[in-house]
């Protein structure tokens, strides 16, 4: 018979870096981007996926409500997830590209820590060293004034709009972590496009809602603004699907370990085409919650790799 081909070595953390170049991209954009509110451009990356997300609904025939038990959960995987998007959005605006990037790494730190709350999983004291890297690398990132003085240099802008931003950026991980937590509730009982078509609809019903009470909802005056919705919309959907298709070939850990090539993308990003030059105490906030967050998906992956052992035995 024709022998098997072997699976290419490296190719699922090559979609992640992929993934993570395209979400620096797109990240990119919206900060290039003048005249247009971040709830606007959340609505038109919930368009995008929507567009996707709709044939494969339909071919897979998953109905659009999916099971009456778990429409609770998805609706507010679906509230939550937008919002993280949201606010992640409008820190990336207010704030330097790579301090809300390397903010949002704390995720992994803070899911650990609410599915002990809720999900009553394991939380060690490695867990809760991850935890204070994290929260250190974010008020190196922050600079709160009581602690480093009333002049702090090295933001855009005025540091009111730097620690909305931060604000903002520890709002969307937490909200991020939540959706993850519901996933693992939810399971496997729930297709994985369903989710994204929670995510997508109600991220858009709020967006128009939220558009019309702001009065901030406008098409973009100049047609390069355009063009970067657009491109962010294209970037956000491909950097999703390349993540899904790393994580369908590979573990989990060496994926999350791998994403932190988000944060390299976002500095190098950051001082090409942005001029803006981060100081060192950008890099030691950064140095903390990539060493958590690399951490703790290595903890978790050891744990997988010990049970899956334990199934054979």
């Amino acid at each position: 018979g024709a022998k098997k081909k072997a699976a290419c070595p490296g190719l699922g953390l090559f979609y992640t870096i992929l993934s993570a170049f395209l979400f620096s991209v797109a990240s990119l954009f919206l900060k290039k981007i003048q005249d247009v509110h971040s709830v606007e451009v959340s609505a038109f990356r919930c368009v995008f996926q929507m567009a996707f997300v709709l044939p494969g609904l339909i071919y897979y025939k998953t109905g659009f409500l999916g099971p009456k038990g778990k429409r609770i959960f998805l609706f507010f995987r679906g509230f939550l997830g937008s919002t993280a998007m949201v606010l992640l959005y409008y820190a990336y605006q207010v704030m330097p590209l790579a301090d809300a990037t390397v903010i949002t790494f704390t995720s992994p730190v803070f899911t650990s820590l609410l599915a002990w709350i809720f999900l009553k999983e394991k939380y060690s004291l490695w867990d809760l060293l991850f935890t204070l890297f994290a929260i250190t690398g974010v008020i190196l990132i922050a600079r709160p004034p009581f602690l480093f003085g009333s002049h702090v240099t090295g933001i855009e802008g005025s540091y009111s709009d730097h620690l909305k931003g931060t604000i903002a950026a520890i709002a969307s991980t937490l909200s991020a972590a939540s959706t993850i937590v519901i996933l693992r509730k939810v399971g496997k009982s729930v297709h994985y496009f369903l989710s994204i078509w929670y995510y997508a609809v109600i991220g858009l019903i709020g967006c128009v809602i939220a558009l019309f009470v702001l009065n901030e909802w406008r098409l973009p005056h100049c047609g390069r603004d355009r063009v970067f919705l657009i491109l962010i919309g294209l970037l956000g959907l491909g950097g999703q699907v390349f993540l899904t298709k790393a994580l369908q070939i590979e573990k989990a850990g060496p994926v999350s370990i791998m994403r932190t090539m988000d944060v390299v993308f976002a500095f190098i990003l950051q001082v090409l085409f942005l001029n803006h030059l981060p100081t060192w105490w950008t890099v030691g906030g950064a140095l903390c919650v990539v060493a958590s967050s690399c951490g703790t998906a290595i903890r978790k992956w050891r744990h997988s790799v010990k049970k899956a052992k334990q199934r054979e035995i």
